[in-house]
């Protein structure tokens, strides 16, 4: 029972982190149908920013502010989100932005994402070197034991900033008027232009909801494994749109329950079969899930109108 609780905690730990990027992959899926496959490295960047943001706030050696650890703790979280969604903003205007301006076809849109993707890739190797970077301790560790569970206040703070972070979207989403227009634009967006809605600012909303939840997850996925490398956002995005797609993407529902669904497979994997088996057990497990219901679990078949 004690190593069946444990599971669960490491599973819910790491399906926040899944949950936190696929929410921005369905954000931006439910506005504008694009799949902006450079979202996984859009999380990647928030963890650099992060990362030298807390450098510099903690100071050392005569550099820096030199300021208190848990004080740039609370500074780095709002630093991290909001330099974050402007690199996704920043996509958006020069990347996604003049395409849809000119009709261009969703495959195009879809190809200049991954190629975003790879330029915050490479262009971060270039720019910081295939060095991996170590996170600096902002929050100490404490270990809270319950017979054989223990579970790290990191941990919790994952849990519970995944569920806030949903309740937040899904309250902005079903209960405002931007998220009534983000819904509108999804389903027809030529006519909401002649009901007086600015689409490119509800579109630019987005991207900053989207990429800086991408930010929060970065910070919090560094503080909890503090090595950090350029290419770290690649399988984490990857297997966080895949989760978004089993909950049903465009759903923020789906993405939150599909980002703990794949969280829960894998950990369950490694308890029981080796840990090389996981991602094969795992998204076998996913391709049943959407074998049996292509739409995900909460989406919904859209038919066109001719």
């Amino acid at each position: 029972m004690d190593a069946l609780i444990q599971n669960i905690i490491n599973a819910l730990q790491w399906g926040s982190f899944y949950a936190l990027i696929a929410l921005g992959y369905t954000l931006v899926y439910g506005v504008l149908l694009l799949i902006n496959f450079a979202h996984g490295d859009i999380f990647m960047v928030g963890a650099y920013i992060a990362y030298f943001a807390a450098v510099f706030l903690l100071g050392g050696h005569g550099e820096g502010l030199g300021l208190p650890p848990l004080l740039v703790f609370g500074l780095t979280v709002p630093i991290s989100m909001i330099l974050t969604a402007g690199v996704g903003v920043t996509l958006e205007r020069i990347a996604y932005r003049p395409l849809r301006r000119k009709g261009a076809h969703r495959l195009y849109v879809v190809i200049t994402a991954l190629m975003c993707g790879l330029v915050l890739e490479n262009g971060n190797l270039a720019l910081f070197g295939a060095s991996r970077k170590k996170f600096p301790e902002l929050v100490d560790k404490a270990v809270y034991t319950f017979g054989n569970v223990s579970v790290t206040n990191l941990k919790i703070m994952v849990i519970v900033a995944a569920v806030l972070v949903f309740l937040f979207l899904h309250f902005i989403v079903t209960r405002t008027r931007i998220g009534m227009a983000m819904r509108a634009i999804s389903w027809d967006r030529l006519a909401i232009p002649l009901m007086g809605v600015p689409v490119d600012t509800v579109i630019v909303f987005t991207f900053v909801l989207g990429s800086g939840m991408a930010g929060l997850a970065g910070i919090l996925f560094a503080m909890s494994y503090p090595i950090l490398d350029p290419y770290m956002g690649a399988i984490i995005g990857w297997k966080a749109f895949i989760a978004a797609v089993v909950g049903g993407i465009g759903d923020i529902r789906g993405a939150f329950v599909g980002g703990f669904l794949l969280g829960f497979i894998e950990i369950g994997v490694v308890a029981f079969f080796p840990s090389t088996l996981r991602d094969l057990f795992a998204f076998t497990i996913l391709l049943v899930i959407l074998w049996i219901k292509p739409t995900g679990i909460f989406g919904v078949a859209r038919t066109t109108k001719i």
